[in-house]
């Protein structure tokens, strides 16, 4: 066992318990933001910047500069069908991910108490928004494939490549403010899994485990078609931390330097 499966369980373990106290303070009746903040749409832009930020942070951390900061089995899978991590280290990262997401909720259950599991927070779970299930999948698949587009252009741009955490976190930003309300703004398998088993809800569970990952893949493919080249499943490679991927950042730096 790698300890960057561990450090995958860490990271989205501590995003998860980002997100319980934020959706706490944001959505449940009692709390003093939410009754300052009338506006749902002002809410999802708080909630927002801050997993947007976090997102960075994370990505950025020492530990996602060693790990690659997935956080994702759906992205894990992408980089496995690329071909730049092998099957134990993505089924590591997918164990590690499920984990870790799962105790981030508990984790933060424990000390939130029932204000976590009141309706209007709902341990954060992903659900279908009022437009219905089709509404949702084909949404989460769009914003899926756009993120992974977009990291795929970057992290593999010499120029752009420095970028790639803002460009995501940005992205989640974006998404969580515009999207939420059609599908509860996922792109994560483990993520919806965490959020699911907390609260005993697998109704809609089956959606964020098909429409990412389908999503995801769709956007490789894209890329591999049009630019052809992939040369590491990490999102931030500023760093002088051990690469365990099939790594070609070196052919990256190079042509940085040329």
């Amino acid at each position: 066992m790698r300890v960057e499966y561990a450090m995958e369980a860490a990271l989205l373990g501590l995003f998860m318990a980002v997100a319980c106290g934020m959706a706490t303070l944001l959505e449940h009746p009692a709390s003093p933001a939410h009754a300052a903040l009338v506006d749902a749409t002002q809410r999802r832009m708080l909630m927002g910047l801050a997993m947007g930020a976090t997102a960075v942070t994370l990505i950025r951390s020492p530990w996602g500069r060693q790990s690659g900061a997935h956080m994702n089995p759906a992205l894990t899978l992408t980089y496995l069908r690329l071909g730049t991590i092998a099957s134990r280290d993505a089924a590591g990262y997918a164990a590690g991910q499920l984990l870790g997401g799962a105790a981030g909720v508990v984790a933060m259950a424990a000390v939130l108490g029932a204000a976590l599991g009141h309706p209007r927070v709902h341990y954060v779970t992903t659900m279908p928004g009022p437009a219905g299930v089709a509404v949702a999948f084909a949404a989460e698949a769009a914003i899926s494939f756009l993120l992974v587009s977009v990291v795929l252009v970057t992290s593999n741009s010499p120029r752009l490549a420095r970028w790639t955490p803002f460009c995501a976190g940005a992205l989640v930003a974006t998404w969580i403010t515009v999207e939420a309300p059609l599908s509860g703004m996922s792109m994560n398998p483990a993520r919806s899994f965490a959020s699911a088993l907390a609260a005993r809800d697998w109704s809609a569970l089956w959606l964020y485990w098909t429409a990412p990952p389908l999503g995801m893949l769709a956007a490789a493919e894209t890329y591999v078609r049009r630019r052809g080249t992939v040369y590491c499943a990490k999102l931030d490679h500023e760093t002088e931390r051990r690469c365990i991927f099939r790594c070609r950042w070196s052919e990256l730096q190079a042509r940085r330097t040329a």
